[in-house]
């Protein structure tokens, strides 16, 4: 009996040893290759389905294969382009496994995919870019550009089983040596531009001052001859006034310019000087109606004013 349990207990762990190998399963992102002796197994070597699934244990065995996008890129490559200028370009494409029996026996798995989707993606930068010049590539039909890639690429990925769904041109520069001479020559034209603009610019400044200046001289000159017109006529207005009141009454008139005398005469200061009180200066202050003092006797002769 104690035999016959241990027989029992080893048939079932070899049953379960063999259960375990024969059970696999797919996950939703994958497919599976299901190969006798390194051959698929016909009628069943491709599942494409996610879930459990059986083989035979010790004589089949199972290739997992990704079902996603996946992504190659390619290393920088420097191509020439149709105006013979050099540029470095980095590129990368999407892809996807469309039939996996043929991208195992011909690439293996992602990474020999990998390897010849870059040598792919290189000879079609290089066919598709050399027929553009520089701006063409940097701008004007860069996304037509990767079209075109995209195509050449895809046609050549189906003998390996996969599918381009997309090719990027990333980046593209000038190699560094040339771009250390490209800007260079940048930097030295645009001094030149700066120093041709501030030229321009004080030349306008120049303009712009003398032209102000002469507006200045010009208002001022024809300010200062409205002034004098205005003036003159003023004047011309007060003396024709003056006249007509002086024809009116002479004797009023004389008055009023006498008084006028005396009190800008008197008006306070620093000036002095002497003035015989009996002269024709004062004829008003002996007289209202400026009768001429007589002449004047030495020994009454009153002190002069004096006027500060």
């Amino acid at each position: 009996m104690r035999n016959l349990g241990l027989v029992i207990a080893l048939v079932l762990v070899v049953g379960l040893i063999v259960a375990g190998g024969a059970i696999f399963t797919v996950a939703q992102v994958e497919q599976a290759i299901v190969l006798r002796l390194g051959e698929p197994v016909p009628g069943r070597g491709l599942i494409t389905e996610p879930g459990l699934h059986f083989k035979i244990p010790f004589i089949e065995n199972v290739v997992y294969i990704d079902n996603r996008i996946l992504s190659a890129e390619s290393p920088n490559l420097e191509v020439l382009a149709a105006d013979n200028q050099r540029l470095e370009v980095d590129s990368f494409v999407r892809y996807r496994i469309i039939d996996a029996l043929r991208f195992y026996q011909t690439v293996g798995g992602v990474l020999g995919a990998n390897n010849q989707l870059a040598s792919v993606l290189n000879s079609a930068v290089r066919r598709v870019l050399s027929e553009a010049n520089q701006q063409q590539i940097v701008r004007d039909e860069r996304a037509a550009l990767m079209v075109k890639i995209r195509e050449q690429a895809d046609a050549e990925a189906h003998k390996f089983g996969v599918a381009v769904i997309d090719a990027r041109i990333r980046r593209v520069d000038l190699p560094a040596q040339i771009s250390e001479k490209v800007f260079g020559r940048m930097q030295t034209e645009r001094a030149r531009e700066a120093a041709e603009y501030r030229a321009q610019g004080a030349e306008q400044a120049q303009k712009i001052t003398a032209k102000a200046d002469r507006d200045v001289i010009v208002i001022k000159a024809e300010a200062q001859r409205q002034a004098d017109q205005v003036k003159g006529e003023g004047d011309a207005e007060r003396n024709r006034i003056f006249a007509e009141s002086y024809g009116k009454d002479p004797d009023f008139f004389a008055f009023y310019r006498s008084m006028q005398a005396y009190e800008t005469a008197f008006k306070s200061g620093d000036t002095r000087f002497l003035v015989d009180p009996k002269s024709d200066f004062f004829r008003f202050f002996g007289s209202p109606q400026g009768a001429r003092p007589a002449a004047s006797d030495p020994k009454t002769e009153l002190p002069a004013p004096q006027r500060r």
